[in-house]
């Protein structure tokens, strides 16, 4: 995991999950960069000097993240950009070539995750670790990993998992969860997953998140996977941008695997 991307909305929420980034590669080269997106103005005159104020207002709130975060020796770059957070979160993405972005709850009591990052989710090909609010980083020991079918058609899908478990020694717990449209191919299990994984199982419900509900006490993890596909439970649930509580919630970290389109 050499470089990770933390958007920053509200400094005071931000503290928590720039802290989760730094914990997770401590002890690595990683280097954090985190991004803050201002508004600007679409007209001339003196209105303009309020694209300066409100840059200096981004500069200022990410200097207070950094300053109140224990970096460990990790590397922290920032930036504020003016322009639409969607927009300047991917391209940023692409131009740095971030290897994970990292994100953060939303306020909001009935939203488990908000409309930016939910738009990451479904808009660039990175995977995102979502740390819900105020959840404090603990050592990833295990992973549960669920998934609806065992075929892989990214190469490259399972790399972020894969460096995660190298660093924090994990083991990961595989659920195979059998729904009502799974299909013989489903059954097919991709070699790396069967290299990675220590445990298998398998669970029948009506959706991956029925599984993982049915399981979660059994195992404990510290870390959820989960892969979103083109078609499934979560395709739908990101339809648009953002998750609500009452259609899934997990009180663990949540890693996102982009599979393919």
């Amino acid at each position: 995991m050499n470089t990770l991307l933390v958007p920053v909305g509200s400094p005071k929420k931000a503290l928590n999950t720039l802290q989760y980034a730094i914990d997770l590669v401590e002890g690595t080269q990683a280097k954090i960069y985190i991004v803050k997106a201002y508004g600007v103005t679409k007209v001339a005159g003196s209105l303009k000097n309020m694209d300066a104020f409100m840059e200096a207002e981004a500069d200022r709130d990410l200097e207070n993240v950094i300053a109140h975060v224990d970096k460990k020796g990790i590397e922290i770059i920032s930036k504020s950009i003016g322009g639409s957070a969607k927009d300047i979160i991917k391209r940023v993405a692409k131009q740095l070539k971030i290897d994970l972005i990292v994100a953060g709850s939303n306020s909001d009591s009935k939203i488990f995750i908000g409309k930016i990052p939910g738009y990451l989710i479904k808009n660039t090909d990175l995977p995102v670790l979502f740390v819900p609010r105020n959840y404090p980083f603990k050592k990833i020991n295990t992973i549960l990993m669920a998934i609806k079918s065992g075929v892989i058609s990214r190469e490259d899908l399972l790399l972020p998992l894969q460096k995660i478990m190298n660093l924090h020694k994990s083991k990961l717990e595989l659920l195979r969860v059998i729904t009502p449209n799974s299909t013989d191919e489903d059954d097919n299990l991709d070699e790396g997953l069967n290299k990675l994984q220590t445990n298998y199982s398998t669970s029948i419900n009506e959706t991956i998140y029925g599984g993982l509900k049915e399981n979660i006490n059994k195992i404990s993890p510290d870390l959820i996977c989960v892969i979103r596909r083109k078609r499934g439970f979560f395709k739908r649930l990101w339809a648009n941008d953002k998750v609500y509580k009452k259609d899934f919630e997990t009180e663990f970290p949540l890693l996102v695997l982009k599979g393919s389109e």
